[in-house]
């Protein structure tokens, strides 16, 4: 689907029913929360030890600070424990920052995949995608695009005193679903598409995310806090109905433009 046809189907849009997206959201999640779990424990695979390698220079900062305790204020290398101080703080920050962005790019690669699974359930056609679709080949270098883009937007909005990070969640969360199913579009029309997207159903959007997330995290909790795992799905998925409903997909429901993404 191209640029144009997006934005006049988001322009053209019908007012949708957010007791109808919550509902239909609600059968599709009897179906698809085993795929959801699954997509969820891969995230949690990559970005718990992602977290871990974080903290290494926490830990090496304090092994040596605790070693020039010992042996004197510069130590057997003779520089200033200051010095050191700010170099590792220095590699702690772009530790982390790069350390985010894989994170962000793994995250958004996997999601974008499991709308695509939302999708192939719900029309009832075969799951052929692959888990990593969207993390190799021509795609790869998007992703990351697309993350580094959305860290950006979040940055200059918490620098605008926070109130715009209201504002910007929705076309940020709309931005996943956009890119799962036009994943050729470039950077700035996926950027742009989900920004009028958003000014159009910011308060749908909002209302079912926030509404959606509360259910899958009380549900979850009650189910010994492990419940979570199979519930966060959940939440994902009125946004899926959201896209569906306003855009669609045209001639990508076919079977012959899902088998493009064979394993």
């Amino acid at each position: 689907m191209t640029l144009n046809n997006l934005l006049e189907k988001i322009e053209n849009n019908t007012p949708l029913d957010f007791g109808e997206i919550f509902g239909k959201s609600i059968e599709l999640f009897k179906k698809v929360w085993l795929q959801g779990m699954i997509h969820i424990l891969l995230l949690m695979v990559v970005i718990i030890p992602l977290v871990l390698v974080m903290y290494v220079p926490i830990f090496a900062l304090a092994g040596i600070s605790g070693f020039e305790n010992n042996y004197g204020e510069y130590g057997d290398y003779g520089y200033p424990s200051e010095e050191l101080s700010i170099g590792f703080m220095l590699l702690f920050i772009v530790l982390v920052l790069v350390m985010s962005m894989v994170a962000s790019a793994f995250q958004l690669g996997i999601t974008a995949h499991f709308y695509r699974v939302c999708k192939q359930v719900d029309l009832g056609l075969p799951e052929t995608s692959s888990y990593f679709m969207f993390l190799k080949g021509k795609y790869l270098g998007k992703v990351f695009t697309l993350a580094i883009a959305k860290f950006g937007i979040t940055i200059l909005a918490a620098l605008l005193c926070y109130l715009p990070i209201f504002y910007v969640i929705v076309p940020l969360q709309l931005l996943v679903v956009v890119f799962a199913f036009n994943p050729d579009l470039s950077v700035s029309d996926l950027i742009k598409t989900s920004f009028k997207f958003g000014n159009k159903k910011w308060l749908l959007v909002f209302g079912l995310v926030w509404i959606s997330s509360m259910l899958a995290t009380t549900i979850g909790y009650i189910m010994c806090f492990v419940g979570v795992f199979a519930t966060a799905s959940f939440a994902m998925l009125p946004v899926y109905y959201v896209y569906k409903d306003t855009i669609g997909f045209g001639d990508d429901d076919s079977q012959n433009k899902e088998m493009l993404f064979v394993k």
